[in-house]
């Protein structure tokens, strides 16, 4: 990955320009450096490819996998649950926890007295970057959460094994909080969804996500603990209560809102992201006719 890392990069300023998966006004301060060319030095007095940004492209809460017993179950659960009371913890497609780390979430969650639906998968056998790829079986809910937990919390809290219809529960009225591992993919669904988040990254690029979502685009507040190998349950309990009933919880579901709002503006007609997807098709006519011409390669 080392290796090819740098040579992706390269052919990146290579090309004609680069599709990216963000709008206008979430990350204005990076489009805007991205756009100057005083702002990175190239050798050989080369720019940096053009940018469009045409996001959030993100699901709609159907797919291959968004049917059955699994689906009805999750939705069906949210359906019959208060407005805006539950708090959905999913760490990804590939996220998982030790088991300690799950003894400690049950804690807070049952100390905050909040609703939650919560996405569990089976731990890695072993703190390995190698075993996040691996395929584990359904996880034995009995054996990794607290004994009773289950029992306790039924009718106002539900765990479900491995997998939830992520942008379904997000788009769910009753989803209010949103404890996520910070992929690309999981804050635009939550933007787009106009959740506020409480901001866990687990590895690589989640990390730097992080940051920019607790700071510049203000859609999140970061967990304290994961940094050091552990979130503890006090954690887990603040900031749930926080982003549910604190007044800074208020005001970072207002922040949200607005930028649920200016996302659907990017994508509607006339919009930036609309905007700059037709300056994409335009400028790639272009190149097609240099080509057709022999001006460029």
């Amino acid at each position: 990955m080392c290796r090819a890392m740098p040579d992706i990069l390269k052919r990146g300023m290579e090309t004609h320009g680069v599709l990216v998966n963000t709008f206008e006004s979430l990350e204005s301060r990076a489009v805007q450096a991205l756009r100057d060319p005083l702002s990175i030095s190239l050798p050989g007095g080369r720019v940096l490819p053009p940018i469009y940004c045409v996001g959030p492209l993100v699901g709609n809460g159907k797919s291959a996998r968004d049917r059955g017993e699994e689906r009805a179950e999750c939705l069906a659960w949210l359906d019959a649950q208060p407005e805006r009371s539950i708090v959905f913890l999913c760490f990804g497609s590939m996220g998982s926890l030790p088991e300690e780390q799950l003894r400690e979430i049950v804690a807070g969650l049952e100390a905050s007295g909040r609703r939650s639906l919560w996405v569990v998968r089976t731990p890695p056998g072993r703190a390995d970057l190698k075993k996040i790829l691996e395929q584990r079986g359904e996880p034995d809910l009995d054996a990794l959460l607290p004994e009773g937990f289950l029992e306790r919390t039924r009718g106002r809290g539900l765990v479900v094994r491995s997998w939830a219809p992520q942008a379904a529960v997000l788009r769910h009225p009753a989803t209010a909080a949103f404890v996520t591992h910070c992929g690309w993919n999981s804050a635009l669904e939550g933007v787009a969804a106009g959740v506020p988040m409480l901001c866990w990254p687990l590895y690589a690029e989640q990390l730097m996500n992080k940051v920019f979502m607790a700071g510049d685009m203000s859609v999140g507040v970061g967990m304290e603990g994961y940094a050091a190998g552990l979130v503890g349950a006090g954690e887990v309990e603040a900031k749930v209560r926080l982003v549910m009933d604190a007044e800074q919880g208020r005001e970072l579901r207002a922040r949200v809102a607005a930028r649920r709002e200016e996302a659907e503006g990017g994508l509607m007609l006339g919009g930036s992201s609309q905007r700059a997807f037709a300056q994409f098709l335009s400028d790639a006519e272009t190149i097609r006719e240099s080509r057709a011409l022999g001006q460029v390669k």
